[in-house]
Parts: C-alpha cells; structure tokens; sequence
C-alpha cells in the first residue's frame, strides 16, 4: 500500500467541538455509541483500502478510523511525552500512573472503550463490545474477541477480568481496623466499590456479566487496563485456580503473594525490559528495546488479531520539553506536543512547509494544590490558604504566559468544567464570589501577620525542567513574598515518583490532564480518593461525590458539581489557574496524527500513523 501526502497548508484541518469535561462533564451518562468514523488526519486525509485508495473525511468525526485492509510498513515514526523514564508495565499504581508511562503501556494492553478527540465515549469493537442488559439492577454484559489473545498466545478472558475486580476491591486489604488499606496498590478501587460481587462467567470464556448494586455515572468506561491474570498466577505460585477462588471469595491472606507481584513485579530498571514472558501485549505492539535515558522501541505485535498498526515500530522517546522543537526539525522526533508557549508556536511556526500545527482547546487545566499534611504550613491555617491565594497573580500569569497563545484564554475559576463549556458561567456563578481575581495584597499581608507563623517558606513542587511553570513560579514568588511569604521554586525531575508521595511540597504546580469520564474527580477530591496527594478532606466534598458519582441523572451531576465547586473554593483545596491552550506538531510527511483535547494526547491512536511521500 502507498501512501502520498497533502500540503502543509491542506492539513490544518477545523478541531472538534469539545463537549466533555475533564472529570465531571455535562454530557450524557450513558453512550453505547460505538467508534466506527473516519478522522480527519493530520495532514487532511486518511488512508484506507489495499489500493490505497484516499478517504476524505469531514471535521466532526471524532473516532478512530477504519483504515481497511492494511499492510504495516516498515520504519519507525517517533513521539515523545517528556524526559520521564519508563517506569512500569503496571501502569495502575499511584506511583506508575501518568501520562508518561500511559504513552507506552496503552499501546499494549487493549481496553473495551476508548475516548475520541471530543471526548465521548467509542467503543473498542476489535477487542470486544459491551451492552446494558438491566437497569434494576444496572448489569453490564462484556464480550471480549474470539480472536483475543496475549502475545504469549494465552487467550484473553474473563479471568483477567475476575482478577481486576479483586485488585481494584477496597474489602480486599492488609491490616486490621484504622490499619487496614487495599492489599492490592491499586489507582482506583471503583470496580471493587461499585460492583460488589466478582464477575459472572466461565473463567476461561469470552463473556461475563458484572452487577452494580446501585447506578454508576461511568459505567460505560468502568473497566479499564486489565493485566494478565495468567501472569500474576505463575508468578506469584498461586495457580490460576487458587487465585480465581481467592479473589470470589475476598481472601486476603490467600491473595498475599498474588498482591506482592502484581504491585511491585512489573516495575522496571532504566534499560531492563521486561520479558514477554511476564509483560505480554494485547493491544497493536509490544517491547522490542530500551535505551537507558534515551527511548523505549515497540514493535508491531505478531500476535494482534485486529487492524495492523500502520508503521511497523514506535519509538518514545525520553526528551525534555525544551528540546521537542529542535528534535522534531532534526527528524530525532515526527511528532510532538510541545508545552504551548510563545517561543514555542513561533519557533514551529519557523519550520515552515516541513511541519503541520494543529492547535485548538484542551481538556486538561494548570492549578495550584495546597499540602494539607500535618508538616505543611497550610494544614490547619486556612487564613495562611488564603493569603496565599490572595496574593497569587493569576491574571497577570494567564495574561503573560497564555493570551499570547490564545487571546480568549481567561483565568479558570472551576475545576469540573471549562471557560469554553456552556455550563462553566453558570456553575461559576453558583460556586465562586469572585474574591481571588485580582491580588489583594493589604488583605494577604494581613492575614500573614495574624497568622503568627514566622516560618514561611512555600516550596513550590513541580516537574522540572519546565520553562512555563518556572515562570509561573517566578511570578508567584514577586508577588507572594510582598505578603510576607518565602515562595522557593522547588522544581524537580521526579516530583511525582518521589517529592510529591513524601509530602516535601507545600504547593504543588501540576496539570490534570482530562477526559470524558463523569465521576474521575472523586479520586482526586474526595477524603478516599487514590489521587488525593494533599491528603485534603472534607465532609460535604465527600458526600456530593458519592451523590454525583452514583447516578446516571444530568441534572443531579450538574447540581453536585455546584455544591463540590463552592466547597473546594470555601475551604481552598487549591487554586485552578487556567485552562491549557493545545498544541501537536509533526512532520509533513506524517499522515493520521490527530490532536485531541482528552488525556490520552496525541498518542491516542498512535497506530494509526503512518509515513508518507
């Protein structure tokens, strides 16, 4: 098959409308639609057929393209997320679970249900399909590929399924009493929490049945990456039995050695893959090489039963941010989202025809998270919170560091939706009086001084390098140490892996990177949540999430998100910045790369690109 390509100029194709939000959307709870659209690609048009023949697509669609009967070409196309080593097969772990390890491991464990680029729901119909078969009780009946098998040619089942529901049950855990926490190191304990008994099916067969005992906003995208239930039997000594009849029957004691490797087994030593024995694929690649410091190679999986990958190798990359732009005029990278500042748009757009740009809106937002852990200045003083808040310009960094790129860019006063959503004014409204839009700095000094504290130094935590949010700390710092605050840029390149977890921050500048889910944020936000770094809490904030994530109403979703919205600014969990402006970059000659607002990036459907003449 050969392929030919577009101008530049022909490329720069109308982004999709975005209708979803990060994590509470206004959308509808339930979509069984499933992805069949062609996209627009990258450079206006995708390829399909043996023949090669051109599909010329329109705008609104939003899922992964049917590309036909294809051959997977030779030659490697490259992409890189940042310079954050590979850490971990097991992407579900607090520790692992990150849009820098997520680059690599979706490439090769298959999922029911995949986000589009406007955020909705698509059904992942080559790996298998999922129906409602009740709504009283809400079942779901999963059907996984007949065809489904890990690249080990173990066939995927119900078994990997079972085994998820036990590593993501918060009844299954280590200790006893206030002691007690999962015995499995899972992200999210919602399949567990939210279905109560393990699913229904012949372990070894293609369908299973699971019963929720009360409604579910995000049912349809409640099983996400399952590994391989046959790979934690063997190597935890268990037996695939054993294991099973352990995880129905909750038994932690049992579930011990089963625990030990699926939470730690997996991970991984800078240049040492590993093998396939225990990290196969199911999805289009698998681990071919990796070059300590330098990229991880995946090659197109042999044992794939569905659609070929286009290119034969995909290659990630371990480069800092500030240097994708130089990188992708070398040819060291074919594809790039860049952190959108002003330098960068004007140097990509100095590449002239030999790059495409796509911009639009994003789905992922900046903030500012306080540390509410005993040893931080801001645990128990929510007047040091909101001298803090009071003094940091917020205005002045979306002004300086993001109108330049969109001139609509406004400073973002919501976390579960966005500036360019409908319902952002009216949720605004209902939540936010507008006290922290411009600095108040007589108030924040102040409040500095009636605290007491003597000891004020603010360690702002971030992964560095990062110029933007260097900047931004810088800017804070101007303005924050008026009040009377030390503001420390406390930059550092593993903030996440090691600074973050040990709570050595007293703010953390950081982005959530969004989807289409509706009920994420409870992770993030509530006293439970796996996500919760800052370990805040707050009783209303907990129950509204409850309420929210439980119910498939809109009209309910869209109250509680009011109720958690004013709570999170009355007892400032944080400071939302702004929304991020999107930038991808690639290389002309590279067809099907597709921007999309969702956290999955770019790299969303990766096998799908492919170089052309």
């Amino acid at each position: 098959m050969k392929y030919t390509k577009l101008s530049a100029a022909a490329a720069l194709l109308a982004s999709s409308a975005l209708v979803l939000s990060a994590c509470a959307p206004g959308g509808p709870a339930e979509n069984e639609e499933s992805g069949t659209a062609a996209p627009e690609g990258g450079n206006g048009e995708v390829m399909t057929g043996e023949a090669g023949n051109k599909l010329t697509v329109e705008p609104t669609d939003t899922g992964k393209a049917d590309l036909g009967e294809i051959e997977t070409q030779d030659g490697s196309i490259s992409y890189s997320v940042g310079e954050d080593e590979f850490i971990s097969y097991n992407s579900m772990t607090p520790e692992t679970y990150s849009t820098y390890n997520s680059a690599i491991t979706e490439r090769m464990i298959s999922t029911f249900a995949y986000f589009g680029t406007d955020g909705e729901i698509y059904q992942n119909e080559e790996y298998g399909t999922y129906e409602k078969i009740s709504d009283d009780p809400l079942q779901v009946k999963y059907t996984i590929n007949e065809d489904a098998v890990w690249s080990d040619g173990t066939p995927v089942t119900a078994a990997d399924y079972i085994l998820k529901w036990g590593v993501e049950n918060p009844r299954i855990t280590s200790g006893e009493g206030e002691e007690a926490t999962p015995l499995f190191n899972a992200i999210a304990h919602e399949f567990g929490l939210r279905v109560p008994d393990a699913p229904e099916g012949d372990v070894d067969g293609k369908e299973f049945t699971i019963t929720f005992d009360e409604p579910y906003a995000d049912w349809p995208i409640l099983l996400d990456t399952a590994q391989p239930a046959h790979v934690v039997a063997e190597q935890s000594g268990m037996g695939m039995e054993a294991m099973i009849e352990a995880v129905k029957n909750e038994d932690a004691e049992a579930l011990a050695p089963a625990a030990e490797f699926w939470n730690t087994g997996w991970n991984t030593s800078p240049g040492e893959l590993p093998s396939e024995e225990i990290a196969p694929s199911n999805g289009p690649y698998k681990f071919k090489s990796w070059e300590p410091g330098q990229s991880i190679t995946l090659e197109a999986n042999d044992q794939w039963w569905g659609t070929p990958p286009a290119t034969q190798e995909l290659v990630i990359r371990f480069a800092a941010a500030d240097t994708h732009v130089q990188a992708l005029q070398n040819g060291d990278l074919n594809v790039i989202e860049p952190q959108a500042t002003v330098d960068t748009l004007e140097q990509l757009e100095g590449l002239g025809d030999q790059i495409v740009i796509q911009q639009d809106a994003s789905l992922t937002w900046e903030h500012l998270d306080f540390n509410f852990m005993e040893e931080s200045i801001f645990s128990d003083s929510p007047e040091l919170r909101e001298a803090f808040a009071l003094c940091v310009p917020r205005q002045n960094i979306v002004d300086n560091l993001i109108k330049p790129l969109d001139p609509e860019a406004v400073v973002m006063n919501a976390r579960e939706v966005f500036p360019f959503q409908e319902s952002y004014q009216e949720v605004v409204d209902a939540a936010y009086d507008g006290q922290y839009d411009e600095v108040d700095m007589e108030r924040a000094t102040q409040l500095v001084e009636e605290s007491g504290e003597t000891n004020l130094d603010v360690r702002i935590g971030y992964s560095a390098p990062n110029p933007r949010r260097a900047e931004t700390v810088a800017m804070i710092k101007s303005s924050c140490d008026e009040a009377g605050f030390n503001v420390i840029d406390a930059g550092h390149a593993d903030f996440f892996g090691v600074v973050q977890p040990q709570g050595d921050w007293e703010v953390a500048l950081f982005a959530w990177a969004g989807s289409g889910q509706i009920a994420s944020g409870r992770n993030i936000y509530h006293s439970e949540g796996a996500q919760n770094y800052g370990e805040f809490s707050n009783e209303e904030v907990d129950a509204a999430w409850d309420t929210l994530s439980s119910s498939v109403d809109p009209e309910v979703h869209a109250e509680q998100v009011k109720i958690i919205e004013r709570e999170l600014w009355e007892s400032l969990h944080g400071i939302p910045l702004y929304a991020h402006p999107g930038i991808v970059a690639h290389s002309a000659d590279i067809a099907n790369v597709r921007n999309t607002a969702t956290q999955s990036g770019a790299v969303w459907n990766a096998e799908q690109w492919a170089r052309v003449e």
